[in-house]
């Protein structure tokens, strides 16, 4: 019996046997061609994307009614990649410039864009290389005849086991009830789907399938990131009790959908979610968000060779607005830069890509491109309450550049006769050490500030969490961060502005009460993260929270400040 550990998606615990798939890249032929056999070869390639095409199209047919309604956005983004010039043009001229096999030339060319996204600062855009990879081990299996070929064919009910897998494919394999997976993080379209659907899910665990046999017996707790494996009768009796307990518990929190988050002593709290697609809105609808804290736009701009124009932005942030049905929608600007590079945009070269320009920084050196994202968010604010969202602010100067742009954007849309939203609300995201310490000053300019505590904890402890070296140091809860959040918060409570925590800190129960007593009263996170933190702040006393944290504050000590925090929701233990 040995355990992996990774990331947990939530769903709870599945038991049972485990199915291994092959890895996603293939081991592809690499051959030169003669000339007169290039067009055979183009042609092989336009055949592979018709066939992976139809695929997905039919699957997305044969989506169940019960499918999230992120799934069928998914698909799209795969097929989107089928037609995008940069990739399947390039592998077209690989093929046509140097002679190589058809397999060769979309492997070659898929790792190239793929390797793009790898030197990303951003783990949101990392993950995008995956999609690429993806869409071409789709394509190398149609090339090589093996598409229709069904995975995880044995087991009836399995626990698969793979290097990665993509959102199609997890759609596909509905007989499975639950996935070990070594690559990928908590913002990969396939861990978002999984989220979606509550399919126990870990990813990040490395080595899984080098380890771990076909039908050898697997516990998989996605809710604490532990896959046991070839457990002992003892173990496995104690997780299916644990996994007993936990339906249950899912059960009462399918009841809380249409409660108002009060906490017991009356403080009412909003909670939010956060998007990355506009499929995404329905079912955060569903699970009863107050509204969306966080839309992120840079899906618009991704895996493409031209920029989207106005009215494709509109129409994709309307979408939003119009499924919330009158509840709030915060649309970040675009959080893009020399980490995140457009292809439609110049490249700037930065030394460390982190501490460049990026976010409301290029958005402001690129007052275009900017202005077109601003009409499109005015526009869409007619069909409800829709808020601008600017990330990355450390400047005084940033806020008064971003609200002369949205004024000259009115102007814009009005010299067109073209109807607007003539108020939205603008707010700026504290995410990094120098806004956290002017919290007060930007809460007087702004109508509202959201914090991103996984970027503020970041760069206060110069610390990439996604850097196995130094990520074991990587500590939301460091008293250092935790003085920041609470700073944000006084200093937007001063000032009667709204304030919410959208990092992935705010779908944390364990967080809940801490946060609740630094005098947070929004939170926004993924929407499959709602149910349980509203449990939390169901049972939680604000009032005495505030008291407790208070003294938690005060103490420098990492190990206090964590057995503090223990404390936090123990009475007897106060």
């Amino acid at each position: 019996m040995f355990s992996l550990h990774g990331s947990g998606l939530g769903g709870g615990i599945a038991i049972g046997r485990a199915h291994r798939l092959a890895p996603q890249l293939l081991d592809v032929a690499h051959y030169r061609i003669e000339q007169h056999r290039v067009g055979a070869e183009l042609v092989r390639i336009d055949c592979a994307i018709v066939d992976s095409r139809q695929a997905l199209e039919t699957l997305t047919e044969n989506l169940p009614s019960s499918a999230p309604a992120e799934a069928r956005a998914l698909i799209d983004i795969h097929l989107m990649l089928l037609e995008d010039e940069l990739f399947v043009q390039g592998a077209r001229a690989i093929v046509t410039e140097q002679g190589w096999n058809a397999e060769w030339a979309v492997a070659t060319r898929a790792q190239e864009l793929a390797e793009q996204f790898d030197e990303f600062e951003d783990l949101y855009m990392r993950e995008r290389g995956r999609d690429v990879r993806q869409v071409a081990e789709r394509l190398l299996k149609s090339l090589s005849g093996t598409s229709a070929q069904v995975s995880g064919a044995g087991a009836e009910s399995p626990i698969f086991v793979a290097e990665d897998i993509s959102p199609a494919d997890l759609l596909a394999m509905r007989n499975g009830i639950g996935f070990a997976i070594d690559l990928g993080g908590t913002t990969s379209h396939a861990a978002i789907l999984a989220r979606s659907l509550q399919v126990p899910t870990v990813v990040g665990l490395g080595c899984a399938r080098e380890l771990i046999r076909d039908d050898d017996w697997v516990i998989l707790d996605a809710d604490a990131g532990v896959v046991i494996v070839a457990p002992d009768e003892e173990v496995l009796a104690q997780y299916r009790t644990l996994q007993a307990e936990g339906l249950l518990v899912k059960d009462k929190l399918k009841r809380l959908t249409n409660v108002p988050a009060v906490t017991v002593d009356g403080v009412g709290v909003e909670l939010l979610a956060n998007i990355e697609l506009p499929g995404e809105a329905e079912s955060a609808r569903e699970m009863g968000a107050d509204g969306v804290g966080l839309f992120r736009s840079e899906f618009l701009f991704m895996n493409r060779p031209d920029l989207p124009d106005e009215d494709e932005q509109f129409e994709a942030y309307r979408d939003v607005v119009v499924a919330m049905r009158g509840k709030p929608v915060t649309i970040r600007t675009l959080d893009a830069g020399a980490d995140k590079p457009i292809a439609a945009m110049k490249a700037i070269h930065s030394a460390n890509p982190a501490l460049g320009r990026r976010a409301i920084r290029l958005s402001l050196a690129e007052p275009e491109i900017f202005l077109v994202q601003l009409r499109a968010m005015l526009r869409a604010g007619r069909f409800g309450r829709v808020r601008i969202l600017l990330p990355m602010l450390a400047h005084g100067h940033e806020v008064d550049q971003s609200l002369r742009l949205i004024e000259q954007a009115r102007e814009q849309l009005r010299d067109r006769r073209v109807a607007f939203a003539e108020h939205v609300e603008v707010g700026g995201m504290i995410e990094i050490p120098a806004a956290a310490l002017s919290a007060d000053y930007f809460a007087g300019r702004l109508d509202f500030m959201a914090i991103g505590t996984n970027d503020l904890a970041q760069y206060t402890l110069a610390i990439d969490r996604d850097d196995y070296a130094v990520a074991a140091l990587y500590d939301p809860y460091h008293p250092a961060v935790l003085r920041l959040i609470a700073g944000t918060i006084r200093a937007a409570n001063k000032r009667r502005r709204q304030v919410s925590v959208c990092g992935e800190f705010a779908g944390e129960p364990e967080a809940t009460a801490l946060l609740l007593g630094m005098g947070l009263r929004q939170f926004s996170m993924h929407p499959a993260s709602l149910l349980r933190i509203k449990r939390e702040v169901l049972h939680a006393d604000a009032g005495k929270l505030a008291v407790r944290v208070a003294r938690l504050l005060r103490a420098d000590d990492p190990i206090r400040a964590r057995a503090m925090r223990e404390r936090l929701t123990d009475p007897e233990r106060q």
